[in-house]
């Protein structure tokens, strides 16, 4: 079943699943970073987010393209020592143009190919750190802990996808290449999330568009929380998803898909992208709601009581559920009213 950030809005069904701060800085998970490790030159998110600036282009990988304001210094965590991109959570197994050193990743910058090799390594690294945050992997079980293995600029199209054959994930190229947008690397690590906590999930239409929907929802968590932490610059709207990567393919403001539409149930057009923008809202009105971390808790634990084919309406009840036995009635009811405004029906 086919998970991808599709540029065309790709829904296929195959065998292929598609689509810092100073040391010592607390995330607003409750998390503190590891220690401090190589420095590396990243996006801080990408930079349409960091800049505000919805002319910026490709330039065809031009260093130039983009103000170097949209770059920062980061720690690259949890390293193995090899000193190349391996690591507890993340490490690239294969790329283009050389592999990139950790001695040299301040160097870096968007023409090199080794400057995506770096920023999938940081932001998958940073999507695990923001789960264990939650909880998951101590007092909640863990979500895809595990060392996630990625491919970089080895699909010759402007798509990205996670594999469930073995299990990584892989990001195109063309127009902006996928990796330099964080919000498109972490949508495609939710991806590999809900492989491991439900082994052949999105094999349904609904469970596909539920697959898109938190893929979404997590990389605007994500980047959001990191730019929180750190106190890197938002000047385009947080709901919006890959800014960046969207500028080829989009009008301004440029965003891949949004997690605040308006869509309802009764709106599906059997596309997993474009029925995910359902169920992605009412997640964000559960944040909403609840704030970031208890909503992230009870969304996140929710998906290990999912089916592969789950449907909305069964999706719901779940997350209802969990939000009851973490939290208590109240909170069940707001996840219920989140739900209930999308119109799903049975909840």
């Amino acid at each position: 079943m086919a998970r991808r950030t599709s540029r065309g809005l790709i829904a296929a069904a195959t065998a292929t699943v598609a689509l810092i701060a100073p040391a010592g800085a607390a995330s607003a998970t409750g998390q503190a970073p590891a220690a401090a490790g190589p420095q590396a030159r990243i996006f801080m998110v990408n930079p349409v987010q960091s800049s505000g600036d919805q002319s910026l282009t490709d330039g065809k990988d031009s260093a130039t393209a983009v103000p170097a304001t949209a770059y920062t210094t980061a720690v690259l965590r949890n390293l193995d020592g090899s000193g190349g991109l391996s690591g507890r959570w993340a490490y690239v197994r294969s790329d283009t143009g050389g592999s990139a050193k950790t001695a040299s990743a301040t160097a870096y910058d968007r023409r090199d190919d080794q400057f995506e090799q770096v920023m999938a390594y940081f932001w998958v690294n940073q999507a695990q750190e923001y789960l264990q945050g939650l909880g998951f992997g101590s007092e909640l079980p863990g979500a895809n802990d595990r060392q996630q293995p990625v491919r970089i600029n080895q699909w010759g199209a402007d798509n990205s996808f996670f594999t469930d054959k073995k299990d990584e994930i892989r990001f195109g190229k063309g127009g902006v290449d996928d990796a330099e947008d964080a919000e498109v690397i972490v949508h495609e690590y939710g991806h590999a999330v809900h492989e491991a906590q439900v082994p052949g999930f999105g094999s349904s239409p609904e469970a596909g568009a539920i697959g898109e929907a938190f893929g979404d929802y997590l990389a605007v968590e994500v980047g959001t929380d990191a730019a929180a932490r750190h106190g890197w610059p938002v000047r385009t709207a947080p709901a919006c998803v890959a800014d960046w990567d969207s500028v080829p393919y989009s009008t301004a403001p440029h965003c891949l898909r949004r997690v605040d539409g308006d869509k309802v149930y009764a709106d599906r057009v059997g596309e997993v992208h474009a029925d995910g923008e359902i169920w992605s809202r009412a997640l964000w009105d559960i944040r909403g709601a609840l704030g970031a971390r208890t909503a992230d808790r009870i969304i996140v634990n929710a998906q290990f009581g999912f089916a592969p084919d789950t449907s909305f309406s069964d999706a719901a009840a779940k997350t209802v559920a969990t939000a009851r036995a973490m939290y208590g009635q109240s909170a069940a009811d707001a996840v219920r009213a989140a739900f209930q405004a999308r119109g799903i029906p049975g909840v």
